[in-house]
């Protein structure tokens, strides 16, 4: 008999997981799950669960994979979805995939936990006996611990059940939309803990019955608030290393040198294989917000009000100050003025390939665009409607004569494709590559007929 696996929320992370759940073999290859997705009966959380429900992913996907195993788990009937919160009753397994956000640009950054701690009440209200609640969300450092295991205990107590018959472990996620979608859950890496000895054995097995361990082995961690700080930090890491290139950009504009170049040649280096390139700026769910939850939990939940974070302050400062760069750049391109300039975006997604525009640093380019006089519309093969900002989307790559400006915003295979010259014609708007989408050979075809194309991360003429 199948395990009933229930995943809380049907977003980009939610979504792909349950795929992934319900794609799970046995070695005779027999599904081991019935996945129930469960989401909010919201116009966007029904659209979710419509969609999966009959076999499509709800987002925009170039993962193939991901796509046939969707339409396997609807084949085989052991992925459905509701927005009936008691299928949670059934299951064997609950994974928590809903959103926290946290005030990020404040001083000092907050978070609020109601909607979060109810939701997982909802959990704690329903959950059998011998059942696992497994929080994949990201969430400040002593969030289960210091508030969703008293939760927990507390509905146990009032159901009159035994103490610590329901299980409660973290696992958080590295979901990374794109060619591997699924992959990044089935064949990565993953830390867990949890609230008692048996409830890190089942999450153990759990974990182990969805992902290759053989070859991407799972780290236990000796507590959940080590794992839950093992998400934040790691975030925080990328955020900086993103944020150190700011500084060199300029530089590298200023005195005429090629940074992309310069950091190839770092890269090669094992200890510096990770090095960030120059670009639009950080963007995204995790890596823009994620920097600020420690300090948020060490006032919130720590209470420790003395403890300072001075890197991530900065860090966040230069990262939501990164876009600015790239607006003074065409400005200069456009004789110093955007005002009355029409602005052709190509993506508004903050990663390429993805149809997510939550923190994109797009948005904050196009806002201070706008804001300098400039007239703004945006193309993205991946995006319909760009609901941040409610700008028009296009549906199709435009004629470059309605533009004075060509911007690449978001470094999509589509564009790495584009042939400039062809699509311009007797057309000369100016172009800023920002992500790094033109090759050089392109760029000097380009130089020679006429166009002026420029690279955010390279000096004029480059």
């Amino acid at each position: 008999m199948l395990k009933n696996v229930c995943i809380q929320g049907l977003g980009f992370v939610g979504a792909a997981m349950a795929v992934a759940v319900a794609s799970a073999r046995s070695i005779d290859g027999e599904a081991l799950y019935s996945v129930v997705g469960v989401d909010q009966d919201t116009p966007e959380g029904c659209e979710r669960v419509r969609k999966l429900g009959k076999g499509e992913f709800p987002f925009p996907t170039l993962d193939n994979r991901l796509l046939e195993k969707v339409k396997e788990c609807y084949s085989c009937g052991n992925l459905t979805t509701t927005t009936d919160e008691g299928a949670y009753g059934d299951a064997d397994v609950i994974v928590v995939d809903i959103p926290l956000d946290v005030s990020y640009t404040s001083d000092p950054p907050y978070f609020d936990l109601t909607e979060f701690s109810n939701a997982f009440r909802s959990l704690a209200k329903r959950a059998k006996e011998g059942a696992l609640i497994l929080i994949e969300s990201t969430v400040p450092p002593g969030t289960c611990d210091k508030v969703l295991s008293p939760i927990l205990d507390q509905e146990i107590r009032l159901r009159e059940i035994p103490p610590q018959s329901v299980h409660l472990a973290h696992s958080f996620e590295r979901v990374m939309p794109g060619e591997n979608y699924l992959a990044s859950i089935t064949n990565f890496w993953r830390v867990y803990s949890a609230n008692s000895e048996t409830s890190a054995q089942i999450c153990e097995e759990f974990l182990s019955s969805i992902i290759n361990v053989d070859e991407f082995p799972l780290m236990r961690l000796s507590s959940m608030t080590a794992s839950e700080t093992a998400k934040v930090m790691e975030n925080s890491y990328r955020a900086a290393n993103i944020a150190f290139m700011d500084e060199w950009t300029k530089f590298s504009e200023a005195v005429g040198i090629d940074l992309f170049e310069i950091t190839e040649a770092i890269r090669v280096r094992p200890t510096h294989s990770n090095i960030r390139f120059p670009g639009l700026g950080v963007g995204g769910y995790c890596l823009t917000k994620d920097p600020a939850f420690t300090p948020a939990a060490a006032s919130q939940i720590f209470n420790l009000t003395k403890l300072e974070f001075p890197f991530v302050k900065l860090l966040s400062r230069v990262n939501q100050s990164m876009p600015q760069h790239s607006v003074l750049r065409l400005k200069n391109m456009l004789n110093g003025s955007c005002d009355g300039k029409n602005i052709l975006l190509c993506g508004v997604s903050y990663r390429g390939d993805v149809g997510d525009t939550r923190f994109s640093p797009v948005e904050i380019f196009a806002q201070a665009i706008k804001h300098e006089g400039g007239c703004i519309q945006g193309f993205d093969p991946f995006v319909t409607e760009w609901v941040e900002t409610g700008a028009n989307m296009l549906s199709e790559l435009p004629s470059a004569m309605l533009y004075d400006a060509i911007v690449f915003t978001t470094p999509h295979s589509e564009f790495k494709k584009i042939n400039l010259v062809k699509w311009f014609g007797e057309a000369r708007p100016v172009v800023l590559d920002t992500v790094n989408v033109v090759s050089k050979a392109h760029r000097s075809e380009c130089r020679d007929a006429g166009i002026v194309i420029e690279s955010i991360g390279r000096a004029d003429g480059l």
